[in-house]
């Protein structure tokens, strides 16, 4: 199954939370999972048929994530990077786990409280798949990650559903129904042209 370089977008939930250091200042962060694994997802519905995701837990080994940055909406100031040590990414038995430090900059601070009051809830990660990165099981309408190529961001958002969230999935999976559709209506024929050729035979 090969898969382009889109860049591709996964929403997840968000805490925040705070830790007093010297100097009667904070550090702020917010931490949660950008992906579990081996947790199917529906990502696409079609005509009664769910289409789902599932990310294996090899799915990060490799993946490049040399430079992740934390921001809001996929846009607008950076407020962590891995680079520079305020945001960590690590995989457990669970999933990638990620934290950010936000109390660096004014945006990081505003963003902490309003995630802190509930008015910020979720967060979205953005990637690539690998070439040859995934694998669809048509029987159970499933695709699976097997290889991540890129982690670009993780993003905390203000609207959850996204109207770009799951275009690319949705274009996919859309892909797949229109075959299994098209593979059902060409059995459909056969199955009509070999009942007319033994009916003609019978005659």
């Amino acid at each position: 199954m090969t898969v382009t370089n889109e860049r591709l977008i996964r929403l997840f939930e968000v805490e925040a939370r705070s830790a007093d250091i010297d100097g009667g200042s904070q550090e702020l962060f917010v931490e949660g999972y950008a992906a579990t694994f081996n947790s199917p997802t529906v990502l696409y519905s079609f005509d009664g048929v769910d289409y789902k995701e599932v990310i294996d837990a090899r799915a990060f080994e490799g993946a490049d994530m040399s430079d992740v940055i934390f921001n809001y909406n996929h846009g607008g100031k950076v407020v962590a990077r891995n680079r520079n040590g305020t945001l960590e990414l690590k995989t457990d038995n669970k999933g990638l786990h990620i934290r950010a430090r936000l109390d660096g900059t004014v945006e990081g601070r505003n963003l902490h409280q309003e995630i802190k009051d509930g008015y910020i809830d979720r967060m979205s990660f953005r990637f690539a798949v690998d070439v040859d990165g995934s694998k669809y099981d048509r029987a159970t309408q499933t695709r699976t990650i097997t290889k991540f190529k890129k982690i670009y961001d993780v993003s905390a958002v203000d609207i959850p559903a996204y109207d770009d969230t799951n275009i690319s999935a949705r274009s996919f999976f859309e892909a797949e129904a229109e075959k299994t559709k098209q593979e059902a209506e060409d059995a459909e024929q056969r199955q009509r042209l070999l009942l007319a050729l033994n009916i003609s035979l019978a005659l």
